[in-house]
């Protein structure tokens, strides 16, 4: 799957507007100055606005990329890189992340 790859300090938040920040960038590939996220790395949200049991099954606590989702020919490490168009489900709610802005200067496919 084509697109831009997500970095660092792409905008990365949860349904409920919850920011997530990955908890294992990779530091061997670099875009603008900032290390690359691979699709194994998990996200850690903070601030989602979802309620707790019994209102809902929420707040976000982390979120995980869908297999197979990511670059198909660019690795790193072995892994597939996560681009801007890459899913993600954050737990325990299971609704989706959104990758909002991120770096376009490198895509990849």
């Amino acid at each position: 799957m084509p697109g831009f790859l997500v970095h660092l300090g792409a905008q990365v938040v949860c349904a409920h507007g919850g920011h997530a920040t990955p908890t294992a960038p990779n530091p061997r590939v670099l875009v603008s100055g900032q290390p690359t996220v691979l699709v194994t790395s998990p996200y850690a949200v903070v601030g989602c606005a979802l309620p707790p049991p019994p209102a809902a099954n929420g707040p976000c606590v982390t979120a995980q990329p869908i297999p197979p989702t990511g670059t198909l020919r660019v690795l790193s490490n072995g892994q597939p890189l996560l681009v801007q168009s890459s899913q993600a489900i954050c737990a325990p709610s299971a609704t989706p992340v959104v990758v909002g802005v991120t770096q376009m200067r490198v895509a990849a496919m």
